[in-house]
């Protein structure tokens, strides 16, 4: 696990990591799917819930409005030093409606549903009969059985000239020339899968995991020879945001580019708050 090339410290070091044997879902869970289990539990997600004053002292009440964050491309370069730049709070925008009202599934039955926060998968998985699958669970599934290489499909970002995932090409953030064939998410098996048959285990859709993330986490498995069966630590701390307990992603999405967040390298790693989705946030899951 891990990544030594990738200048991600929290991806290092690389370490061994043995897993037992567990199912894990072909491709993230689409919008289909999880419109089945909203029919069949009435489930309302945390991005269609208002917030709750108490969540978020000082916020002006007119901001206290049900819905997400959708990206939202400048129309000039700029510095990479403030993501709040090019994402916004989009009032009314969830897995229904992913870039906010208007804004519908038709036609998109098959791509993965966004504006997922953990708790979202989590209910899901257990209506299901499943379970969020761990890190480890998650990255060896996505090797697919090609240990050292830097992406689930193998060296090349670009194998045979094709794109091998759905990821940002062009000027981040404000010049996405959609040499994939997609601008913002693609459907569930839009492009080839990996050696173990699954698909959208780089780029796409962020994916929850169950473990809680902490930078240092793979230092301290790395200490301790192989790991089996790791399930991650027992708290989380993320120095950029402390106090905001958080979970690991993983995958990357559609948003990840060279030049910022290349985090579709198949050892890399992200968090994310646990109430919290956004419009590249999904999920998959697994059993044992």
């Amino acid at each position: 696990m891990g990544c030594d090339t990738c200048d991600m410290s929290d991806a290092e070091p690389v370490h061994l990591v043995t897993v037992d044997g567990y199912w894990i879902d072909e491709t993230p869970v689409t919008n289909q799917q999880f419109a089945e289990f909203v029919k069949a539990t009435k489930y309302l997600t945390v991005a269609e819930l208002k917030p709750k004053a108490e969540d978020y002292p000082g916020a002006k009440p007119e901001m206290l409005v049900a819905g997400s964050v959708c990206f939202a491309p400048p129309d000039e370069p700029v510095s990479l030093e403030n993501p709040y730049i090019w994402w916004k709070y989009q009032p009314g925008a969830n897995w229904q409606h992913p870039e906010g009202p208007g804004s519908d599934l038709k036609g998109r039955e098959d791509y993965p549903v966004v504006h997922i926060a953990w708790t979202d998968a989590v209910a899901y998985a257990k209506w299901a009969g499943k379970r969020l699958p761990t890190e480890a669970e998650f990255e060896f599934a996505a090797r697919g059985g090609m240990d050292g290489k830097m992406f689930a499909w193998g060296n090349e970002l670009k194998p045979g000239g094709k794109w091998a995932a759905n990821i940002y090409q062009g000027r981040f953030p404000n010049e996405n020339k959609a040499e994939d064939g997609y601008r913002l998410t693609s459907p569930v098996k839009a492009f080839p899968a990996n050696a173990f048959g699954l698909y959208d285990v780089g780029g796409n859709v962020w994916q929850w995991c169950s473990d809680w993330y902490r930078p240092d986490y793979f230092e301290r498995l790395a200490a301790g020879g192989t790991a089996r069966n790791p399930q991650g630590p027992s708290d989380s701390i993320d120095p950029q945001e402390p106090g905001i307990p958080k979970r690991v992603l993983k995958s990357g999405s559609f948003m990840c580019s060279d030049q910022y967040c290349a985090r579709y390298h198949v050892g890399s790693r992200g968090k994310g708050a646990m109430d919290s989705g956004g419009a590249h946030i999904g999920f998959r899951c697994a059993k044992s």
